[in-house]
């Protein structure tokens, strides 16, 4: 499983949770991943995973190094050969792509094109979220860079994170129709949420009373989640008996100073804040309503904890996190606000309103289906799998050098 991680928790939070699905079905996974936290989440065994160096994402076109201080290029050279050298010497049934066709900066161009000339029983897919942009955008886009193209000569199947019911990506996209058949519908990723009778006891582990309400604020990755956080805060400096507790998880990738100044705050008001919470999963669970920005993973893991949810979706540079909150709140699943015009008067009704009637939230979510563990498993199921045991043709044991026998003896 290839996931480029240059900006938020979305796509390693995703490939881990598919990963635990295959697990479960008796499959082994290697993830490549650039993620610089990947080591802080809880990778059971028979999942592990390769770092390729970290890479940031400054803007639509520009990535720097994360952590090594080398020249650009020559980081996604490294990158690339990494992920070629891998796909090589393990040779997998499956090659799964997170979202990006050819990878960050064309990175993974290689690698398909080796395992389509090289390793032909190889199944490569592409895994998109239920909604990339929008359609006027992402046609254009790929019809710029070839993406039509490219998922027609170089990957088997696509599987879409989502329901054509609620968004039709082949439709919304002008998918052409040689390319269709390639498209599955997975329906929405679910998340191991602990069992809602455990709630209570969640609850009493973070210091909550019988009945007292409780909110958590998280951002996601937190690389643009200053704002929201910002906007609450302010919300409780103007209100400072809002009847509620709070918790909130910044999220790792929040620049230090903006972090600093959060921080100063929330103590202030006597607010439990977070870079990073490696259960965030039971903390949903006990709240009473979530505030988040909407990203695809933060969806996924709040309908499967069935919290109401406020909503503050960015618009730039992609238009994706607003037309889903627009999509589901029509459907009377959560409410939102656009995080260009959230004001503390608007997100303090938004929030009223949920905590006053969150039992209706609550009862629409449950309902809410999640398929797409069990649609991916019956599509892996298709593929022709290799005994654990068997050599990889090419690839027998290689000759290691006795480093002793050239050492003169004393």
């Amino acid at each position: 499983m290839y996931s480029h991680d240059t900006y938020g928790l979305g796509h390693i939070r995703r490939t881990i949770a598919l990963a635990q699905s295959l697990l479960a079905k008796g499959h082994q996974v290697l993830i490549l991943t650039g993620s610089p936290i990947v080591g802080r989440f809880d990778i059971p065994k028979g999942i592990d995973f390769v770092r390729i160096p970290g890479m940031i994402k400054q803007s639509n076109e520009v990535y720097v190094p994360h952590s090594i201080t080398i020249d650009a290029q020559l980081t996604l050279a490294i990158r690339q050969n990494i992920i070629l050298a891998t796909a090589q010497t393990f040779r997998p049934d499956l090659f799964l792509v997170d979202k990006a066709p050819l990878g960050l900066k064309l990175e993974v161009t290689a690698t398909l094109i080796w395992l389509r000339e090289n390793s032909p029983k190889t199944k490569v897919v592409l895994g998109l979220r239920d909604i990339m942009d929008g359609p006027e955008n992402t046609i254009q886009d790929w019809r710029d860079r070839k993406m039509y193209e490219v998922f027609e000569q170089l990957y088997s199947e696509i599987w879409v994170y989502g329901s054509r019911q609620i968004f039709d990506a082949v439709h919304e996209y002008a998918i052409p129709g040689h390319i269709e058949s390639k498209i599955h519908f997975t329906g929405y990723i679910p998340r191991q949420i602990p069992r809602l009778k455990n709630r209570p006891g969640i609850r009493r582990e973070l210091g909550l009373c019988n009945g007292e309400k409780f909110v958590l604020v998280t951002a996601g990755g937190g690389g643009d989640g200053f704002k929201v956080i910002d906007t609450y805060l302010s919300m409780l400096e103007t209100r400072p008996d809002c009847g509620f507790r709070s918790m909130i998880v910044t999220g790792p990738m929040l620049d230090v100073q903006l972090y600093d100044q959060l921080a100063s705050r929330a103590r202030r008001l006597k607010i439990r804040i977070v870079k990073f919470h490696r259960k965030i999963e039971k903390v949903m669970l006990a709240s009473d309503c979530v505030v988040s920005m909407g990203g695809y993973n933060t969806m996924c893991e709040l309908i499967c904890a069935a919290r109401p949810m406020l909503i503050i979706p960015r618009s730039v540079p992609r238009e994706e996190q607003l037309m889903r909150a627009q999509i589901f709140a029509a459907r009377g699943l959560l409410e939102y606000i656009p995080r260009e015009t959230v004001t503390v008067e608007e997100m303090h009704d938004k929030l009223s309103h949920l905590l006053e009637n969150g039992s209706q939230y609550e009862q629409r979510l449950a309902d809410f289906p999640m398929t797409a563990f069990e649609i991916i498993n019956s599509r892996v199921g298709e593929i022709s799998l290799r005994s654990p045991s068997a050599v990889c043709p090419g690839h027998e044991p290689l000759w290691m050098p006795d480093f002793y026998r050239y050492v003169p003896a004393q």
